[in-house]
């Protein structure tokens, strides 16, 4: 259920509150679905190879119960990366993401088609990105986000900076700020576990 005036706020989704404006607030009640570029933003950037050219990304567990508590709550998720990997793929397949998209220069296109898909408006999906491709798309949607390690030019322009560097957990701030904003996180603080099973990190 989204919060109303009427509905008494857990002490944690009120103190998740407290440090966004109205503004952002009535942005995050907004949301049906929420889409993060990867690199940058569930990870720190940082592209590792092996010797024989393999490719390696670090996921933070806390990123995933975030992305996995929001698709719980009927907020779908969906992933928009430059880059193509199987690493995606595979992560996002554990995350039970259904909307996975790479090898994406033209963001905003795929936001408009995922959009149309699902029978949503653009006011109601959220975006979270770090770099100049995820510009034209942060501008566009009903909520945009950014990481305090995004060059000044592009978190300047979201809606909400995490505190949490990329890869270290803002994706879940981000994850939480949304469910406190629609009265969905304290479900999950008293209940406990989160309904599926297997991975949920």
């Amino acid at each position: 259920m989204i919060h109303t005036s009427t509905t008494p706020l857990h002490p944690a989704e009120a103190q998740i509150l407290a440090k966004l404006p109205d503004s952002t607030r009535e942005r995050l009640r907004a949301l049906r679905m929420m889409v993060f570029d990867v690199d940058g933003v569930l990870t720190d950037g940082r592209l590792w190879y092996s010797e024989h050219g393999e490719e390696f990304k670090g996921f933070h567990a806390l990123d995933g119960h975030g992305l996995r508590m929001l698709g719980e709550s009927g907020i779908a998720v969906a992933l928009i990366t430059g880059r193509e990997s199987g690493i995606v793929s595979r992560r996002a397949a554990e995350l039970g993401i259904r909307f996975v998209h790479q090898g994406v220069r033209d963001k905003v296109a795929i936001l408009a088609q995922i959009a149309q898909e699902n029978g949503l408006a653009l006011n109601e999906i959220g975006y979270m990105g770090d770099d100049l491709i995820d510009l034209a798309a942060m501008q566009r949607v009903g909520f945009s986000a950014s990481v305090p390690n995004a060059p000044f030019y592009v978190s300047q322009m979201a809606s909400w900076v995490s505190s949490l560097p990329a890869g270290q957990g803002a994706v879940r701030e981000c994850c939480d700020a949304i469910l406190a904003a629609q009265g969905r996180l304290a479900g999950f603080i008293t209940g406990g576990l989160l309904k599926t099973t297997g991975v949920i990190q």
